[in-house]
């Protein structure tokens, strides 16, 4: 990747682009595989990416997703299919319930133009993870729907321990208690406000565990129909 680099950004003005495409002022950040000559670098890049992602450790992780960031808005590559599982191993719920739901939500109409670099890009923030599957399981490729059902489980299995924290009411006091509860609530959890009220009244998880249990095998036969083998 580095001897690819290095051939860029030492590349005349005449090299079929305007120059080092690393160049800010050479508007090629964003357009890297619309450039002919920039292909064998992006290609050398994913292979750095694959490396990366057999290496089981949380630095490595956060480096595959520097990595896939970025040089390619349109994503030729299909990169935005790897990143929201990277950001579920990194217990970044939310940043990855947020990518897919920007993918699923930005180009309904048609209408989003990858090349112009000021429109917003990836500007979904703490959307919603309990809201209903159901409406657009359809448009998701198999990746995403796959981080929705990982995303899914877990906020259902730590608001499991949210409820089970209860069992122990009787030998701490109250306050005590719904510091418990508040602490164990994810950052996915923790930006419901609705849900959050009540974990810090313990009031009872279990209608929002049926729902979302519900929601699980919503997904679990979205799955099953995009990929009968996984």
């Amino acid at each position: 990747m580095s001897r690819e680099e290095t051939k860029l950004r030492n590349a005349p003005e005449d090299f079929g682009f305007a120059g080092n495409p690393f160049d800010p002022q050479n508007d090629s950040i964003g357009h890297f595989w619309g450039i002919h000559e920039t292909r064998d670098y992006m290609r050398a890049r994913y292979g750095v990416v694959e490396a990366l992602m057999k290496i089981r450790t949380r630095e490595a992780v956060q480096a595959t997703l520097d990595h896939l960031q970025r040089l390619c808005r349109g994503d030729n590559m299909g990169v935005r299919s790897l990143v929201p599982a990277l950001y579920i191993r990194l217990c970044r719920d939310q940043d990855a319930y947020d990518f897919v739901r920007w993918y699923k939500k930005v180009d309904e109409d048609g209408n989003y133009d990858w090349g112009d670099m000021d429109v917003p890009f990836l500007d979904t923030h703490d959307a919603d993870v309990f809201e209903p599957v159901q409406e657009c399981l359809s448009t998701y490729n198999l990746n995403h729907t796959v981080a929705l059902t990982l995303i899914k489980i877990r906020v259902l299995l730590t608001l499991k321990t949210i409820n089970d924290s209860t069992a122990v009411g009787s030998l701490v006091p109250p306050e005590i208690l719904d510091g418990i509860r508040e602490q164990l609530a994810s950052p996915a959890i923790a930006g419901n406000e609705q849900i959050m009220h009540e974990v810090k009244t313990g009031k009872s998880m279990a209608p929002h565990i049926s729902k979302l249990k519900d929601q699980v095998d919503e997904l679990y036969d979205a799955v099953h129909k995009q990929n009968k083998y996984f």
